[in-house]
């Protein structure tokens, strides 16, 4: 998230030189989805799975209900496809790095994804005091707050610090269900392929892979790691990798995000993040009240 506003700052304060044109689409690209390719090693499907059934299916359904609506609510808006796509996929799933990874497939350009990113980072950013506060004047225990904030804030950073400001217990369950959010993104990534491609949205006379590369890569890092098979000190080597070429990728990310330009698509995209973002607070805490961590 850091690195996002630091691009963005980058951006709007000073000039870009030209030359840094093919670095930036470099670390947006290349290294975003070898960073991607990495997250697969902080996730277990042991530690999801011990979540249990119930706080399982809270995470399919904020990321599926969320995602939806916001398509649909988007539609009715007049907002375009591949606009509500980046949207949906960061507000519903895990974020920037979830925008990113949509870009290609949904088909958007580079103005939209900034417009998705910049949504992120400032509806994100908000929760990060506001989960919290809502949370303590409910009356949810820690455990249950963490729940909440893992299944509704939008980066893996932000649930680490609105985790981390509730307190310990709410941090780890906080963050395992952010994690679990985030294996949502292959299926999602699928999907999305599978419709743009029965549309014929494709920007070449070549198909898509159903599954892109980077995406394979990912679950088969997660289930390396699920395997056990992996030192603990080479995972921690690897998340250290991991955290650097997002966080690059973030950067060169960032560096698209010019305010200027996002004041031209007017207000309806920052509308509708509001709205996807009061969704999947509403089904995380309707869930997390149903379903409360064991």
């Amino acid at each position: 998230m850091i690195a996002i506003l630091l691009g963005a700052l980058w951006r709007n304060l000073l000039p870009l030189p030209e030359t840094l044109n093919s670095g930036v689409d470099f670390s947006s690209v290349k290294l975003l989805r070898t960073g991607i390719i990495l997250l697969g090693f902080q996730l277990s499907l042991s530690t999801i799975l011990d979540l249990g059934p119930g706080v399982l299916l809270v995470v399919i359904l904020a990321v599926a209900v969320t995602f939806g609506a916001t398509l649909w609510m988007g539609q009715l808006m007049g907002i375009g496809l591949a606009q509500r796509l980046v949207i949906a996929s960061g507000f519903s799933i895990c974020g920037a790095a979830a925008v990113a990874a949509t870009e290609d497939t949904a088909k958007a350009s580079k103005e939209e994804t900034a417009t998705a990113l910049a949504l992120v980072v400032f509806f994100g950013t908000i929760m990060i005091p506001l989960a919290p506060f809502l949370g303590r004047l409910i009356g949810l225990s820690d455990e249950s707050l963490g729940m909440w904030i893992g299944g509704s804030t939008h980066e893996v950073a932000q649930v680490v610090a609105a985790g981390g400001a509730v307190g310990g217990g709410a941090l780890v369950v906080a963050v395992t269900v952010k994690l679990a959010r985030v294996l949502m993104l292959a299926p999602v990534i699928a999907g999305i392929t599978v419709y743009m491609n029965r549309r014929g949205e494709q920007r070449t006379g070549k198909r898509p892979p159903l599954v892109p590369l980077f995406v394979v890569g990912f679950v088969i890092a997660m289930l390396v790691r699920s395997a056990g098979v992996l030192p603990e000190g080479v995972l921690e080597v690897l998340q250290v990798v991991q955290t650097l070429l997002l966080a690059a990728a973030m950067f060169a990310l960032g560096l698209g995000v010019h305010f200027k330009s996002l004041l031209k698509v007017g207000g309806r995209p920052v509308i509708l993040g509001l709205l996807s973002t009061l969704v999947i607070m509403a089904v995380s805490l309707g869930g997390t009240l149903v379903f409360p961590p064991a």
